[in-house]
């Protein structure tokens, strides 16, 4: 293999070995909403993180951007609160100390555009300061409402789009520097609204510098299926409807809406999770093998199969709705949906959802995919479970396998992390007994590094660039055509969702959409 130029001299340098981390280039990041709740959960605490495990470059900056009136030196004070109570890594003070003189900050109103002059200012100061080239991402942690406004004055200040002012390229550089911006979902409430915000977007980002955040997508074990699919030879060739039954995808959270009321009512377990989450989760299991692991190849695989999922069946037999009330969560009394702050008596958001899905490529004809999430469920668990056919013939006589289930492969996301394999073996001392077992792998147990947190990886995505899991629209538009017409047709029923007990696994008709098959729900 002939090396680049840069890596003949210096092996280190060679783009295609994996040894040492890519770390990126001189930039900064201007956080939007910095004192809020995400930002001060895992934005900030992310950071840190990077800069302990030196992931950050040196030449780096941090802008904060709020409406709360305060000095830079509070923002700091801030910044450190959110590390000492979120960080992942040990707390080092040579490290605080770096990254605390990278940090600015700047309070104002998104839609002021004097705020934007102030911010400009600032940001421009930091990349005198701290040499980063003029290469910056914005991280909008606001509503999605606003992100036009915030766009709209980014351009028109001159601190991204086409007509964006920075440094002149230092010598011997590449060129202009980049512009990246990062949103949070919902990616819109429907396709329509999905569209708009698209074409928003792009009168100041090109496609390529638009990140979708799907924290599910940074998640090191979400990572590791298609790694595990295809790196072992044992699972591609029965990744198919020859052998494959069906595949169940569960997110269920044990909590209540808590103070996210206001925001949960009208949104729903479906277009807050199912939309993008799960149906992301599918693409990676049906998938077919990419070319190569590169984010345009990965894409392209998972824009394919989005676009071959569709209902399995009539709407009002593939999808289920449901809503919890009062119950039991373990041994504590919990309030219902319609009892919890901000939520109206009439309110008729599910908090639970299911689907029926097919896939119509020729490696999944037959086979179904079962996706639920809810609120108030049993536990707090995401799994994948794929489901093998039993033997046609059944087993051999002279096999007592009464109490046999069909085989499964179980990715654990969430807790937990890592994968079972269940399989049947002899039960010791007795004939020829057969019982269920299972194989397990858990990351804790297998690699001495702790997983790091999502929004570590996705930062330092966004930073380098690299996008090979981040929602592009193509994907975002094909989620949306399969729930657009689930949501359409709730909307039209005269009756609201179907309640169900807290600490329950959801309602009845979740069980029936697999009984209708003969199938059950697996439980976690």
């Amino acid at each position: 293999m002939t090396l680049p130029p840069a890596a003949a001299g210096n092996p280190l340098l060679d783009p295609t070995d994996r040894r040492v981390p890519v770390i990126p280039g001189p930039c900064g990041l201007v956080v939007f909403g910095a004192t809020g709740d995400l930002a001060r959960r895992k934005i900030l605490p992310a950071l840190y993180d990077l800069a302990n495990r030196g992931l950050l470059p040196a030449g780096f900056a941090i802008t904060g951007f709020a409406r709360r009136e305060q000095s830079t030196e509070d923002f700091i004070r801030h910044t450190h609160a959110a590390v000492a109570s979120a960080a992942r890594t040990p707390f080092r003070q040579r490290v605080w100390e770096q990254l605390a003189g990278s940090i600015r900050y700047v309070s104002g109103d998104v839609a002021d555009p004097e705020a934007y002059g102030r911010l400009r200012q600032a940001v421009e100061a930091a990349d005198a300061a701290q040499g980063t080239g003029g290469n910056r991402a914005f991280y909008l942690s606001v509503p999605p409402g606003v992100f036009p406004v915030v766009c709209k004055h980014l351009a028109a200040s001159g601190l991204a789009g086409p007509g964006a002012i920075g440094p002149e390229p230092a010598e011997g550089s590449e060129g202009k520097p980049w512009h990246r911006v990062v949103i949070e979902k919902p990616f819109g409430r429907d396709g329509a609204s999905a569209e708009a915000l698209d074409a928003t977007l792009g009168q100041v980002f090109p496609p390529e510098a638009i990140f979708r955040i799907d924290h599910y997508l940074g998640k090191e074990t979400v990572r590791n299926i298609v790694v595990s699919r295809f790196a072992n030879q044992l699972f591609e060739p029965l990744w198919n409807s020859h052998y494959v039954d069906h595949v169940q995808i569960t997110m269920a959270e044990n909590l209540g809406v808590g103070s996210r009321g206001g925001y949960y009512d009208g949104i729903g377990a479906t277009r807050d999770v199912l939309q993008n989450h799960l149906l992301q989760l599918l693409a990676l299991v049906a998938m077919e093998r990419p070319a190569s692991f590169g984010a345009a190849d990965l894409r392209r695989e998972k824009e394919r199969v989005l676009a071959a999922v569709r209902l399995d069946g009539p709407v009002g037999e593939a999808a289920v709705r449901g809503q919890y009330v009062a119950g039991w969560q373990g041994n504590i009394a919990v309030r219902g949906f319609l009892e919890e702050d901000g939520i109206p008596d009439d309110s008729r958001t599910e908090t639970y959802g299911a689907v029926k899905l097919a896939v119509d490529t020729p490696r999944w004809e037959g086979t179904p995919f079962y996706l639920r999430t809810g609120k108030r469920l049993g536990r707090r668990v995401t799994e994948i479970a794929v489901v093998l056919r039993r033997p046609d013939d059944g087993c051999p006589p002279g096999l007592d396998a009464e109490y046999l289930g069909a085989n499964a492969v179980v990715f654990r996301i969430q807790p937990d992390e890592g994968m079972t394999l269940r399989i049947g073996a002899k039960v010791p001392e007795t004939t020829l007994e057969v019982r269920d077992v299972t194989m397990d792998f858990a990351f804790g147990h297998a690699f001495t590094e702790a997983l790091p947190e999502a929004y570590e990886r996705l930062i330092l995505d966004v930073l380098l660039g690299n996008d090979p899991l981040f929602p592009r629209a193509t994907e975002v538009r094909e989620s949306w055509r399969v729930i657009d017409q689930v949501e359409q047709y709730w909307a039209s029923l005269p009756d609201g969702p179907e309640p169900y007990e807290a600490g329950t696994w959801g309602p009845a008709g979740a069980a029936q959409l697999l009984a209708r098959d003969g199938r059950v729900w697996r439980r976690p």
